[in-house]
C-alpha cells in the first residue's frame, strides 16, 4: 500500500470531495495542439496521482495516449481567480491564453516527476488550489484518438483526460474555449447552466464515454419516441441528410421495440467523412462514426452504412450495458480480458445486417446477398481453422488491432466468426420452436438480467441464458463451435428455412495469394499458410512482377491463373528483398472464393413458415 493510498483511507467524507474542473483551449488548432488545464480545488492529499488511459473502452488495443502528451507543468493556484477562467492572459508577458507553461503572477511551481509511462506525480503541500496544463497532440483521426485542425477538433476522453486514481466517483466539468467565435461545441455531456461552453460529467467513466465535436459543423435535430437526438457531420460528401435521417430514425425505432424502449435521455451521431474511411465506436448517449464522403450515393455502399449506424446503435445496449464481468469496471491502465467479445461484437455483427432489413431499408435479397458475403469471408480466412472464438475474443489486444502479413492463417477475427455463431443460433433457437423464440429473446433476457443494473456477465452465464431460451444444452455446440475450431454446418441451420449455401462463380487453380497495386508496384500481400506459392518460396512483400516471363498485374493474376491447369508448374518472378527470383509452384485443385446463400428448389411448408417468421418475407420473394 503507498504512503497516498494510505492517506486517502483516512481522510474525512467532508474533506474527501474535491472540484475538477478541465479547460480545454486550442488557440492555434492548424498546430494540432490541445492545450489543456486541470484545475483542483480543495484537493486533500500531499501528492496528486494523474494517469493518462492506455485505452479506450470499446477498442481492445494499448493504444498509449501518453505519447502524445507535452509540455507538463503544475502550479500553485490563485484563488481570486474566477472557476471559468483560471488560464489568463498574462500581459506583462504577452501569452496567449491557454499556453501551459506560462501562468498568473500568483501561480507558482510544483514540484513533479513521472513515475511510468502514463503516471504523473505531483508534490501538492496541502495546498487547496492546484493548476496542471499540458498539451496533447491530435493529428490522428479515427473514433478512439483526437483531431484536431484548421476545421475542427475532435478528441475523446481517455485521450485527453487525466484519470485521478481513487477520485474516478468525483463529478467533473470540462469547459472548452474554442478558437474562433463561430466554432460550436457539440457532446452528449449535459451543459452546465450560466457558463459559456461548459458541460458536466458524474464520473470519470462518464467522461470518457463522452467525446467531443468542437466546430462549425451541421447539426441536425431530431425526434425519436419523444426523445431528442442530433447528428453532427464534419466533412463534406454527397450524403442527403434529409434520406439519412430518415432512415436512422427507421434503425432507432426497431431496436427500441426490441428491447421496450431507449435507455437515454438524449442522443448524439457524430459521422466524420473522409475518403476511404469505414469504422465506429459506441458509446452510451453517443457514437462515433467514419465514413468515406462519397459513400452515399451508391446503393450498396449506402447501404453498408446503414450497417454501421445499426451496429454502433445497437451498441448502447449490448456492451455499453450489457458487458461481460471482465469489462464491468474498466481498468483504464491496463488489458481488460473477456473471453466473451463474440457475443458483444460478433451478436452485434449479425444484428446490424437484420436490423436495416427490419427496417425497410433494404430487402431481403439484399439481406441475403450480404450473408453471401460475410460468409464468403469467413470461409476463405484460414485462421478459422487455428483459432476457436473465444481464444480470438481474449487475444484481441494482441491480435486483432495488430494485423501481419500472417494474421488471415493464423486468428479468427470474433466479429465475423461471432457474426457467423450468431447467425446458427438464432436459426436453431427458431426452428426449434417455430419462430415463437429467437435470438430477440436472448438479447431480451440479457438486457433485463444484466444490462438495466449493468451487472456484468460470466461465460457461464451467457450461455445459461441462451440455453435458457432455445430450452436444450448447448455445451456441445460451444465446445464444437466457440471453444473449438470443427468448421460450422451452414447448410444445416439453413435447411430448416429452406435455405442453401452454395459455391458461385467461376474457379481458378489454386496458388494462394493475395496481391494489390500499391504506389505502383504489385506487391504479393497474403500467402496462404500450406498454399502452392508457400511451398514454393514466395513471401508476404514481395514484388509480383510476371507469370512465365510475361508481366503481370495484381488485378490480372486471377484471370492469367484461368489460363492453367491443377498440377501445372509455373514460374513466378519476384523481386524478395530486392533479389529477382524466379520460383517454380505447382498449381492445386481450385477452392471454392466466394459463396451466396439461395433458396432450395422445392421447400416445403415449414421451411416456408419458418423463413417468414425470420425474414418476413415468404420464399417466393427471395432471390
Amino acid at each position: 500500500m503507498t504512503e497516498a493510498t494510505e492517506l486517502r483511507r483516512n481522510i474525512t467524507v467532508e474533506e474527501s470531495l474535491p472540484t475538477i474542473h478541465y479547460q480545454v483551449a486550442m488557440p492555434q488548432p492548424e498546430t494540432h495542439l490541445f492545450e489543456v488545464t486541470l484545475r483542483l480545488v480543495g484537493f486533500p492529499l500531499p501528492i496528486l496521482d494523474l494517469k493518462l488511459p492506455v485505452w479506450t473502452p470499446g477498442s481492445y488495443l494499448v493504444r498509449e495516449y501518453a505519447k502524445n502528451l507535452q509540455d507538463f507543468a503544475a502550479f500553485t493556484g490563485d484563488q481570486s481567480e474566477r472557476a471559468d477562467s483560471f488560464l489568463r492572459t498574462d500581459t506583462a508577458l504577452g501569452t496567449v491564453l491557454g499556453k501551459p507553461h506560462l501562468r498568473s503572477s500568483t501561480q507558482k511551481p510544483l514540484a513533479w516527476q513521472k513515475i511510468s509511462k502514463n503516471h504523473w506525480q505531483v508534490e501538492t503541500r496541502g495546498l487547496q488550489e492546484i493548476n496542471v496544463h499540458y498539451r496533447i497532440f491530435a493529428n490522428e483521426l479515427s473514433v478512439r484518438t483526437n483531431h484536431l485542425d484548421a476545421t475542427h477538433g475532435y478528441f475523446n476522453g481517455a485521450a485527453l483526460f487525466f484519470r485521478l486514481p481513487g477520485w474516478e466517483e468525483q463529478p467533473i466539468q470540462v469547459t472548452i474555449l474554442p478558437p474562433r467565435p463561430e466554432w460550436q461545441v457539440t457532446t452528449a455531456l449535459p451543459s452546465v447552466s450560466g457558463q459559456a461552453n461548459t458541460f458536466y460529467a458524474s464520473d470519470f467513466d462518464t467522461l470518457v464515454d463522452s467525446p467531443f465535436e468542437i466546430g462549425n459543423h451541421p447539426l441536425y435535430h431530431f425526434e425519436v419516441l419523444g426523445k431528442p437526438h442530433e447528428l453532427a457531420i464534419w466533412g463534406q460528401g454527397n450524403f442527403s441528410a434529409q434520406q439519412m435521417i430518415a432512415d436512422v430514425k427507421k434503425i432507432i425505432a426497431v431496436e427500441a421495440q426490441m428491447f421496450g424502449g431507449l435507455p437515454y435521455q438524449r442522443y448524439v451521431f457524430f459521422l466524420h467523412l473522409f475518403s476511404q474511411a469505414y469504422g465506429g465506436l459506441e458509446h452510451k448517449d453517443c457514437c462515433s462514426l467514419i465514413y468515406q464522403r462519397f459513400g452515399f450515393r451508391d446503393r450498396d455502399k449506402y447501404e453498408r452504412f446503414m450497417q454501421l449506424v445499426a451496429h454502433e446503435f445497437f451498441h448502447l445496449w449490448n456492451v455499453k450495458r450489457i458487458r461481460p464481468k471482465g469489462l464491468e469496471v474498466f481498468d483504464y491502465d491496463q488489458e481488460n480480458y473477456t473471453p466473451s467479445l463474440w457475443f458483444c461484437e460478433g451478436t452485434t455483427s449479425y444484428y446490424d445486417l437484420l436490423i436495416p432489413l427490419r427496417s425497410g431499408i433494404y430487402d431481403a435479397k439484399s439481406f441475403l446477398n450480404n450473408w453471401g458475403k460475410e460468409i464468403t469471408r469467413f470461409l476463405t480466412t484460414p485462421g478459422r481453422k487455428v483459432q476457436p472464438l473465444s481464444e480470438s475474443s481474449f487475444d484481441a489486444w494482441i491480435k486483432l488491432y495488430r494485423q501481419d502479413p500472417n494474421s488471415n492463417n493464423s486468428q479468427m477475427s470474433y466479429y465475423l466468426k461471432g457474426e457467423m455463431v450468431s447467425l446458427l443460433l438464432d436459426l436453431l433457437i427458431r426452428s426449434l420452436h417455430r419462430n415463437q423464440r429467437s435470438l430477440d429473446d436472448v438479447m431480451r433476457k440479457m438486457w433485463h438480467q444484466f444490462g438495466k443494473e449493468e451487472i456484468g456477465y460470466t461465460p457461464e452465464q451467457l450461455q445459461e441464458v441462451i440455453e435458457s431460451v432455445a430450452k436444450i444444452d448447448l455445451s456441445d455446440f460451444f465446445a464444437r463451435y466457440i471453444h473449438g475450431i470443427e468448421d460450422l454446418p451452414f447448410n444445416n441451420y439453413l435447411e430448416p428455412f429452406g435455405l442453401q449455401l452454395v459455391v458461385d462463380g467461376e474457379e481458378e487453380p489454386y496458388l494462394g495469394v493475395k496481391a494489390s497495386t500499391d504506389n505502383g508496384k504489385e506487391l504479393i500481400k497474403f500467402v496462404e499458410v500450406g498454399s502452392p506459392a508457400q511451398l514454393a518460396g514466395i513471401d508476404p512483400g514481395d514484388e509480383l512482377l510476371a507469370i512465365d516471363g510475361i508481366k503481370v498485374t495484381a488485378s490480372q493474376l486471377s484471370e492469367r491463373l484461368k489460363d492453367y491447369q491443377p498440377s501445372h508448374t509455373i514460374k513466378i518472378t519476384v523481386f524478395h528483398q530486392d533479389e529477382l527470383r524466379t520460383y517454380p509452384v505447382i498449381l492445386g485443385n481450385p477452392r471454392p472464393n466466394r459463396y451466396q446463400v439461395k433458396p432450395m428448389t422445392h421447400p416445403n411448408s415449414t421451411q416456408q413458415e419458418n423463413l417468414a417468421g425470420w425474414l418476413g418475407v415468404s420464399l417466393a420473394m427471395t432471390p
